[in-house]
């Protein structure tokens, strides 16, 4: 029976997913909710049903029976990371395919305290701090007092810690100490942020990193046990709350002076993810997310266990026997069972790409998001150049205001990185996007942030 896909995503994800799946012969279906008629991905998808909720797991599956799907793609964000989705969707009487990593794998990798701890085990680094949640404000203050020793043991002039909610993520719930004496105030002051908003006062205490570059390793495992890489990403410019805004690939600058080999770094953080990957039998696309600060120190941050937002960035510049991949055709060719085809020495690379995250915020307050219409949204096209959005461009688009007002990705590649910077202020400097916001205000992009973070990229910060 020929497979079919549910794409259980929305906006430009959904979209790429369609086009995976059609260049490689699979029919798919998609899904929307009430706000996103308007949505391109709604709009080009022959058959389409409208949910609830895109996290809504009783209306997907129902929707992938009466449609009678093979698999489920769930893109990124929602339901992508939820082992429990994963779970039941390979579980159930009439089981499908995840398109995606096992869900122990999922839930074992998503679990950051038990993936440190496995990292450490296997002499991966990892951000210095604890691996266990604490409760007790008198032995987090002892945990924090050897922590501060640690530090200072690894190099660190005047380590600040970081005591964070462990049920915590995208910023909330976390606070920084310069000093043991704001330490029990600030414990408490999260603790108690801890329980009220995610129901679990688990605290950890890591060290902060005061400088550094975060890099990205780009994954790929088989269900037949093959690894490959695709290299690395920078993503260090982002906004106060940890939201990636700009995306490089290769994620070191070769041509630039380091305090250490870049190369071999590199080569290390390479190492040290297939070794953790292969540990935990991972079987798709993944992201394993590393911290290098200036001296060439390393830490494992966590691993994100789908297909990333900047997953083109790193296709750009990779090539599989002379052809350009696409990580998503990889990733669905896998769950089905295929055998990659091809081994790392297979890979090459070739060039610069930068990825723009284009949205509607106001970065003067805080990135604050915006909603509103979109009247005008036009580029120049170029043979460089790729746009992923799901906004139509010759006609009025209103931005829905439940979900994030991201507008489109736009990949620039070039030969090296002083042409992929100089397409890129290029492209930002032709892009329009026009609009008002409900108040009948001028609608504000983030553009003119992204023009001014081209001359940060490949920096310590």
């Amino acid at each position: 029976m020929k497979e079919k896909v549910l794409i259980a995503n929305r906006g430009e994800i959904a979209l790429r997913i369609m086009e995976a799946c059609e260049e490689l012969g699979i029919d798919y279906v998609a899904v929307y909710t009430k706000e996103d008629e308007a949505s391109l991905h709604v709009k080009k998808a022959k058959e389409k049903y409208r949910i609830s909720d895109y996290r809504d797991m009783n209306d997907l599956l129902a929707v992938a029976d009466e449609s009678k799907c093979s698999a489920i793609h769930p893109g990124y964000g929602f339901l992508a990371e939820d082992f429990r989705f994963a779970r039941r969707v390979v579980m159930r009487e009439r089981p499908l395919i995840f398109i995606g990593p096992s869900w122990e794998a999922i839930r074992d990798l998503g679990n950051k305290l038990f993936m440190k701890r496995v990292a450490k085990e296997l002499g991966i680094p990892v951000i210095p701090g604890t691996t266990e949640p604490i409760y007790n404000e008198i032995e987090a203050e002892l945990k924090a007092e050897e922590l501060l020793e640690e530090l200072r043991e690894l190099g660190f002039e005047n380590p600040t810690l970081l005591v964070k909610a462990v049920a915590g993520g995208g910023g909330m719930g976390i606070e920084e100490v310069k000093d043991m004496e704001e330490f029990r105030p600030v414990f408490r002051r999260i603790r108690a942020y801890a329980k009220r908003l995610f129901g679990d006062e688990g605290i950890i205490i890591e060290g902060k990193i005061p400088e550094f570059q975060h890099l990205e390793v780009q994954l790929l495992g088989s269900k037949k046990g093959e690894y490959v890489h695709f290299g690395t990403r920078n993503c260090t410019i982002q906004s106060p709350f940890r939201q990636k805004r700009v995306e490089l690939a290769p994620g070191f600058h070769y041509k630039k002076e380091y305090q250490f080999d870049p190369q071999k770094v590199e080569a290390q953080i390479i190492k040290h993810s297939l070794k953790l990957a292969r540990h935990f039998g991972y079987n798709s696309v993944g992201t394993w997310e590393w911290l290098v600060t200036p001296e060439g120190k390393f830490y494992l941050m966590e691993v994100n266990t789908r297909i990333q937002v900047e997953n083109e960035v790193s296709a750009k510049i990779s090539f599989v026997k002379g052809k350009q991949v696409n990580l998503i055709k990889e990733q669905i060719r896998i769950a089905f069972g295929e055998k990659l085809g091809y081994k790392q020495e297979d890979i090459t690379f070739k060039g610069t790409s930068i990825e723009f995250r284009i949205i509607a915020e106001d970065t003067q307050r805080g990135f604050k998001p915006l909603s509103g219409t979109i009247e005008k949204f036009k580029w120049k096209d170029a043979p460089w150049l790729t746009v992923r959005t799901h906004v139509p461009r010759n006609e009025p688009y209103t931005i829905p205001t439940q979900f994030d007002p991201n507008l489109a990705l736009a990949i620039v590649w070039g030969e090296n990185f002083e042409e992929a910077k100089k397409r890129g202020e290029k492209f930002l400097d032709n892009l329009v996007i026009k609009g008002k916001t409900p108040q009948g205000e001028p609608l504000i992009t983030n553009i003119t942030f992204l023009k001014q973070s081209l001359e940060k990229v490949y920096q310590f910060l």
